[in-house]
């Protein structure tokens, strides 16, 4: 497969604006190896393998285990994460899901259990621009290096 396009290239206004979106989600408090497991996760659902590249290797570098990485993608079945991120990956997985019920109302309930609203909104906006440049990525074909 080829990649279609450079889309930094083409629309650099754009494509500015999105990595400003990124350059707040990372001046956020949430915790690097979360944001990581966000990330991963949603590219996990939207099958975008640039993505699921750059991040399981952010992740490593974030310090995030081997075993957690290959396990993300059974993490209601594995015992490796706490309930605080048991809730921030099902509400990463109804909102990359939105159109399939929505985010049901016990989903955000749990993450809202686990984090103040300016923490929960940042992982909302988070969980909104993984899945932003998932669509980006795979629209235009770009390939793990």
């Amino acid at each position: 497969m080829e990649q279609r396009m450079n889309l930094a290239g083409e629309i650099p206004a754009g494509y500015k604006a999105m990595s400003g979106l990124e350059a707040y989600i990372q001046s956020t408090g949430i915790e690097k190896s979360l944001l990581e497991l966000i990330k991963i996760r949603a590219s996990q659902v939207n099958g975008c393998a640039f993505c699921i590249d750059m991040h399981t290797k952010d992740a490593r570098k974030a310090g995030e285990t081997e075993q957690r990485i290959y396990m993300l993608n059974a993490w209601r079945e594995a015992p490796f994460y706490s309930d605080a991120e048991r809730a921030v990956l099902a509400l990463t997985e109804a909102v990359t899901l939105v159109t399939q019920g929505h985010v049901p109302d016990e989903v955000y309930a749990e993450a809202a259990r686990h984090f103040d609203t300016k923490r929960l909104g940042e992982i909302i906006m988070a969980i909104v621009t993984i899945n932003a440049w998932n669509r980006i990525a795979i629209s235009t074909r770009m390939m793990p290096q």
